[in-house]
């Protein structure tokens, strides 16, 4: 088996936020032995904490009975997380900018705006039961690799 061979883990947990260390602790593990540049794990890694947080505040309304699955994918050239909730889903588009001048000092919105900027593509789709996916993924390309980020 090759060392950067393509490598998959899942992972479920408890709609609780103490369960983000679990995760975090999973997506640094398995990135810990590829040739990924400390700050890119770190951008990687806050983004993931947000979806997760999102999954467990917004999405299960902190309900501890209902589940929040995380996905992640690790190839040569790219990570894909997935963080899926049971909640009723949400609008992302109807998230407001953090940064325009009425939202500045609003506490809600800075989670997707963050993985929007310390990921390469953030794209969401629902469950035809309800729950929100949001497909987090992070190009590990020479840039990537680099330490720079969008």
């Amino acid at each position: 088996m090759a060392a950067n061979a393509e490598r998959e883990f899942h992972l479920t947990i408890g709609s609780r936020f103490e369960n983000i260390e679990l995760v975090q602790m999973m997506v640094d593990e398995a990135l810990a032995g590829r040739a990924i540049a400390e700050d890119v794990r770190h951008w990687i890694g806050l983004a993931l904490r947000e979806a997760v947080a999102n999954a467990i505040k917004h999405g299960n309304r902190l309900e501890a009975g209902k589940r929040v699955d995380v996905g992640v994918r690790l190839g040569d050239d790219a990570v894909e997380i997935r963080v899926s909730d049971e909640g009723n889903g949400f609008d992302p588009g109807g998230v407001g900018d953090p940064l325009a001048p009425e939202n500045r000092f609003r506490v809600d919105g800075r989670g997707i705006f963050y993985m929007r900027k310390f990921m390469d593509e953030v794209d969401y789709s629902f469950a035809p039961g309800g729950g929100t996916i949001v497909t987090l993924r992070k190009h590990l390309g020479s840039s990537s690799a680099a330490g720079q980020h969008r």
